[in-house]
Formats: C-alpha cells, structure tokens, sequence
C-alpha cells in the first residue's frame, strides 16, 4: 500500500479535538466522524507523502487559508449534522 493522506485529515481531526475538548458536553465520537466526513468532503483534497514535507513548504498564509477552509466547514457540518442527527437517519 502507499504510504499517502490527505493533508486535511490531520487538520480537520486537529481542531475537532480542540473543540471537544473545549466543549462543556463532550461530543460523542459518532457525532465527529459524522462533521468530519462531511468536512473533508467539502474540502480539496490534498494528498501529501509527508505531512512535515508539505507544512515546510506551505507560507504561513496558504496554512491560514487552509486552517480557514477548514473552520469554516466545520461550523457548516456542526449546524448540518446537529439539525439532522445520526440517530434520526433511516438506514
């Protein structure tokens, strides 16, 4: 297999658990896998070897562009995700 990801996995992984962890609920992990998925789906992808390789060569305002992107549809899967619960999904 090769050893590739998609940059904004870790990213969008990174600032849900800074979330979570700044939450006064804690969110349950079904809840974030669902806002992730829907996050990177919504993102380009950015298929990288090496995250350190592509954070080196990233200038600070493409990583806040990117950190950007992410925020915002972060906040676009939360509200998404919170009208229209896993629970109440037909399978």
């Amino acid at each position: 297999m090769l050893d590739i990801s998609n940059y904004y996995e870790q990213l969008v992984i990174d600032q849900l658990w800074k979330l979570n962890e700044g939450s006064s609920e804690p969110l349950t992990r079904a809840f974030l896998e669902d806002v992730a998925c829907l996050v990177l789906n919504q993102l380009p992808p950015c298929y990288v070897r090496n995250a350190a390789d592509k954070s080196a060569n990233l200038t600070e305002s493409q990583y806040t562009e990117m950190m950007d992107a992410a925020s915002k549809a972060i906040r676009q899967a939360i509200e998404l995700v919170h009208r229209r619960p896993h629970d109440d999904r037909e399978t």
